[in-house]
């Protein structure tokens, strides 16, 4: 039975598209495809779907500007490429989306805020915030700043990233080739294109084969491996050719188009797995009574007036136990505050929460959606 129903499904989306694609393979911006991929994009919104776009190029349009016709190794030509190719990339999208009236933003990232909890947590509030107002957040790799040692290495991997970040339900990653082949279609003429697939399929590997383009640092092999990252979390991912006609209409229709790489489990359930997998943990929350059974019974998030006691030191982001007044392990999550903060409001109604800190805080202190129940 097909799976394809998901994209129809996906309530959000992150659409990665390659540099060769938006390019048109290095020979400046591809005006006219970008228009008609955010036309899609636009038609896709209205259908109630939020879109993060991944977009690559900054390096590319970069290259064009300054008649480099090779892509540079120096890192100092990289970064001098990535500062001239940017403003015109995103002025593109910016003239593309506000003919629809959409208003895009330009959102640079590193590795480092994804390694750091307190940077990560501030890119996906701020990631969330723009979605909640309707703006389409453009995303690529801060390539003017980053070094060899904390570079994400392409922007594939930056998708999948985001996908998680986002918690996106689907991962569409445009490329100059029409999905993932049994074999490199370039040289064995008895490839054959994979509709669908799981995408831990170890069999992968070997069809992926290596190799990246002239333009890019991603080959299929980084495509795969983001779909894997992905799936990590629950998302889907397909992989297809971003020069198919009206390819993004097209598979939210639901057509048999690319490769479809499937998760072992749903959106949640591996985000659930994926906390109970922590375990090391920087603090505790001691809950009354009336806070375990609400956990326990309900499946509410936890607020601030059922905890007893805060004990450890951590900060915002990190991962601590929740236990019974009787010291049993109740529950387990991602806190929204540091170990002061939630010492200060535990035991506050949330309305509180602003007279307390001097500031607008989350009503909870762990979200039901970052927390998992380990004994009830």
């Amino acid at each position: 039975m097909s799976e394809r129903s998901r994209l129809k499904k996906a309530r959000r989306w992150v659409i990665k598209i390659g540099s060769a694609l938006l390019t048109n393979e290095g020979r400046g911006l591809d005006v006219n495809s970008i228009n008609g991929w955010v036309t899609q994009i636009c038609q896709l919104r209205k259908q109630g779907v939020e879109v993060v776009l991944v977009s690559s190029g900054a390096v590319a349009a970069g290259m064009e500007k300054l008649n480099l016709k090779d892509r540079p190794t120096a890192l100092n030509e990289l970064q001098a490429a990535a500062a001239v190719g940017q403003a015109r990339l995103v002025q593109t999208w910016e003239s593309s989306f506000q003919y629809h009236g959409v208003q895009p933003a330009q959102v640079l990232l590193t590795h480092a805020d994804h390694s750091n909890r307190q940077r990560y947590l501030n890119a996906r509030s701020t990631l969330n915030t723009l979605l909640d107002m309707g703006v389409v957040p453009v995303v690529n790799e801060n390539d003017t700043v980053v070094t060899d040692e904390i570079r994400f290495g392409d922007n594939d991997t930056l998708g999948a990233l985001v996908t998680n970040l986002v918690e996106a339900d689907m991962l569409v990653i445009l490329t100059d080739q029409d999905g993932l082949y049994t074999a490199d279609p370039r040289k064995d003429s008895l490839a054959k294109l994979i509709s669908e697939v799981r995408a831990q399929d170890p069999s992968l590997d070997a069809m992926a084969g290596g190799g990246s383009g002239r333009l890019g640092r991603g080959g299929m092999q980084t495509k795969l491996r983001a779909a894997r990252q992905a799936a990590a979390s629950g998302a889907a991912t397909v992989i297809v050719g971003g020069r198919i006609d009206q390819v993004i209409e097209r598979l939210y229709k639901e057509e048999d188009l690319g490769t479809l790489l499937l998760p072992d489990h749903e959106r949640m359930a591996a985000r659930k797995q994926w906390l109970q997998g922590h375990m090391q943990t920087a603090g505790e929350l001691v809950l009354d009574a009336g806070a375990v059974k609400v956990l326990c019974t309900q499946g509410k998030s936890l607020l601030p007036v059922g905890v007893k006691a805060v004990k450890g030191s951590f900060q915002r982001g990190e991962m601590v136990t929740c236990v019974d007044e009787q010291g049993n392990e109740i529950a387990r999550g991602l806190i929204n505050y540091s170990s002061e903060e939630a010492s200060k409001i535990s035991g506050q109604a949330s309305k509180m929460i602003p007279e307390l800190l001097g500031y607008e805080g989350e009503p909870e202190f762990l979200h039901r959606d970052n927390m998992v129940l380990i004994c009830c």
